[in-house]
């Protein structure tokens, strides 16, 4: 019986399973993200965040202590330099798991692992959100001055620009 077991095998002797994680840790570390299994990225993701949070504190003994699980010298400066400076303020979740499909050959679950303050579409779309400030105050008098001012500014403008469009247009029909 496997009562309160909660690791996944997958299918591997413990051996053959760390060096799996290692190998994956380190890859999603330098290209930060990658694409695997559901059941490997659900495993990796338990795997790396201890390893992201220890890289908060940069000490001998927690650059130890991730080199060896990592085994890389480069994914662990990578951690340390990079990736740590970026989520300091964040409490947890460094990695999210999107799921892609189905792989075509075997049918298998695919996803896509990334770490979460690496992914630029992301976060570009969550930026201008956090621009917009909301406010309970009326904004009658605000609105009723900016429109005031709006076409006033707009009038000179549209003036210069006009002359600009046509000139080019006439010295081409002749």
């Amino acid at each position: 019986m496997r009562h309160n077991k909660a690791i996944n095998h997958l299918g591997r002797k413990s051996g053959h399973r760390k060096a799996l994680m290692a190998n994956m840790a380190t890859s999603l570390i330098l290209h930060k993200r990658i694409q695997t299994t559901v059941a490997k990225a659900k495993a990796l993701k338990s795997y790396v965040e201890p390893l992201i949070t220890k890289s908060k504190e940069d000490t001998t003994h927690s650059r130890r202590v991730v080199f060896s699980y990592l085994k890389n010298k480069y994914a662990v400066t990578e951690l340390f330099r990079v990736i740590a400076p970026k989520i300091a303020d964040r409490p947890g979740g460094y990695t999210r798991v999107l799921k892609t499909g189905f792989r075509q050959g075997d049918g298998a679950d695919m996803a896509l692992i990334e770490l979460v303050d690496f992914n630029e579409a992301a976060l570009a779309s969550a930026k201008p959100e956090a621009k917009k400030s909301s406010t309970r105050r009326s904004r009658s008098k605000k609105s009723a001055e900016a429109k005031a001012e709006a076409p006033a500014a707009e009038a000179p403008k549209a003036a210069e620009a006009a002359p600009a469009e046509e000139a080019p247009k006439e010295e081409k029909a002749e």
